[in-house]
């Protein structure tokens, strides 16, 4: 395979720690990139045209550089031609090429597939420009492509994890200002196991674009009586203070932000501490949160998290992702993952009929480059 291309480009998939539907909100989030990767392998071709096959698919696509903007009704290609459409409108150039995408983020697992291509597809064009680039301007732009492209509102924390992710690193990520801070993920006895659902998700059709418009709307609400720039601006006690401002689904959603955001610090202080107990305790409570109060879960999320935290080596799970299907990731003693595997995977597959699938993925790097020739 990399024989005939030039370069291997890759960009990482992710795991968010904690930090839930609270990047859109000017929130902290704490992901970490995986390993499961999207990896691109390219050559420039010498024509206005990049070409785009897969490893895993039959599809052959073909984008005309000039006419980037055509291509959102694609099955497969649009978040390549979202993502080199919004590259070369910031003035970057956009060289005809030929791209073959090696995908192991899992589709629809809730672990940022869609960031992946978008960021390798950026990173591959730059490369093969002969153009230096900055990860999070990579990351800003595929963002961008995600949002006006694909349709999906989203915040930064997905492409931001994918282009600037440090092996061994989860990053306290601030998604107002993109200041980050990287804490290394020591978990002593500890290990974080993530498992996907298998019901499949789609971000676009969900309603995850609802969710964002009612936090926009407490916004709205709440700036009467504070001067808060964004959700994550208030603090508990201002929440306290004026929830009874807010109509009730309103103030459900914005009292997870609020909360959410608070569980990110405490969470982060914890893995540095090493305070396992602490850093499992939190992410139940930002499980039941996103369910109860957010609402984004469904029954086969939390059949996953729920037999997840009823085994005794687990100090805690939740979901991770946009929800409405996904993963989940679980603090798990190192010496009790097998069980564990075997006990969520019965009493899971018992609930709802789905079997439950299990990843081990290292804390990678976001963008790498390979020179092949």
């Amino acid at each position: 395979m990399n024989g005939n291309y030039d370069y291997k480009v890759t960009a990482a998939g992710r795991v968010n720690v904690i930090g839930e539907h609270t990047d859109y909100c000017g929130g902290k989030v704490f992901p970490a990139a995986l390993s499961l990767k999207n990896t691109v392998y390219v050559r420039a071709n010498g024509t206005n045209v990049i070409n785009l096959s897969w490893t895993t698919l039959p599809d052959k696509v073909s984008l005309d550089v000039n006419k980037l903007d055509g291509y959102k009704n694609l099955k497969y290609g649009n978040y390549q031609a979202g993502a080199a459409l919004m590259w070369q409108r910031a003035g970057h150039k956009v060289l005809g090429c030929d791209m073959l995408m090696d995908c192991t983020v899992p589709f629809g697992s809730g672990l940022s597939s869609s960031a992946a291509i978008e960021v390798s597809t950026i990173a591959a064009l730059a490369v093969i420009a002969d153009e230096k680039f900055d990860p999070v301007e990579v990351a800003l732009k595929a963002q961008q492509a995600e949002r006006e492209y694909a349709g999906v509102n989203c915040g930064i924390m997905d492409q931001y994890a994918s282009a600037c992710g440090k092996a061994g690193n989860a990053m306290l990520l601030d998604c107002k200002t993109l200041e980050c801070e990287y804490v290394p993920v020591v978990l002593g006895d500890y290990a974080f196991v993530i498992t996907n659902c298998k019901k499949p998700h789609n971000l676009v059709e969900s309603k995850y674009n609802e969710r964002r418009t009612q936090t926009e709307e407490a916004l709205e609400i709440l700036q009467k009586h504070t001067d808060i720039k964004c959700l994550a601006d208030l603090s508990v006690s201002e929440f306290i203070k004026y929830s009874s401002t807010l109509p009730e689904v309103i103030r459900n959603r914005a009292r997870h932000v609020v909360y959410e955001c608070d569980r990110v610090r405490r969470a982060a202080a914890a893995m540095r501490e090493g305070d396992m107990k602490t850093l499992g305790k939190l992410l139940n409570e930002s499980h039941k949160s996103l369910s109860d109060l957010y609402e984004v879960t469904g029954k086969e999320l939390d059949a996953l998290a729920y037999a997840a935290q009823s085994y005794p080596a687990c100090a805690g799970s939740r979901m991770t992702g946009g929800g409405f299907g996904g993963c989940t990731i679980s603090l798990v003693e190192k010496d009790g993952v097998e069980g564990f595997k075997k006990h969520v995977y019965e009493k899971y597959k018992e609930q709802t009929g789905y079997s439950a699938e299990f990843y081990d993925a290292d804390i990678s790097d976001g963008i790498t480059v390979t020179r092949l020739n």
